[in-house]
């Protein structure tokens, strides 16, 4: 029979297995989306919802918005640290139910980072495609939509689901006895 800390470790490492799996599955979602974008839409807008929603592809030489433009190393380096930080995360992070919620943010967030990392590498500029016309939105791809909604997640639960010293243990101090 295997002590509870080897089941703990074990049960860590099938999370840590489930999270590499959805993180290469957000990949391949956007990498696909992408590829898509540039084979159908290039050249030619598509419009879904007249009006609200729109196909549009566009070449993204900056960060959101646009902004930075030619600053593609800087992003980078971002991503790179972003992702890094993220699996950092996952690998200090107890295999606990509560945690779930975080790690599910951090896996979201490093798919979103590498699909963008992986465009500003290869292409030097981020493939954006889906307009919200209805309100102005800048386009945007599924990467993008990776990050800004694992940032909006973990801004919640921080501020509602989590307590302080929740993630007492990513501390280099150890707690005092």
């Amino acid at each position: 029979m295997s002590s509870s800390k080897e089941f703990m470790q074990n049960k860590k490492t099938q999370r840590n297995i489930i999270c590499l799996a959805a993180a290469v599955l957000l990949i391949a979602a956007d990498l696909l989306t992408k590829r898509a974008a540039v084979q159908y839409l290039k050249d030619r807008p598509a419009v879904l919802i007249d009006g609200v929603l729109e196909l549009n592809y566009l070449e993204n030489h900056g960060a959101a918005f646009g902004m930075m433009e030619g600053r593609g190393l800087v992003f980078a380096a971002a991503a790179v640290f972003f992702m890094a930080a993220a699996v950092w995360f996952l690998l200090k992070t107890p295999a606990e139910k509560k945690y779930l919620p975080a790690c599910a943010v951090c896996t979201a967030a490093f798919a979103g980072a590498a699909g963008n990392l992986f465009d500003r590498i290869a292409l030097g500029y981020v493939r954006d495609f889906i307009y919200v016309s209805l309100i102005d939105f800048p386009v945007f791809n599924v990467a993008d939509i990776c990050v800004t909604c694992s940032m909006a997640a973990a801004f919640f639960l921080i501020l509602f689901y989590y307590k302080d010293g929740d993630f007492q243990y990513l501390s280099r101090r150890k707690a005092d006895a």
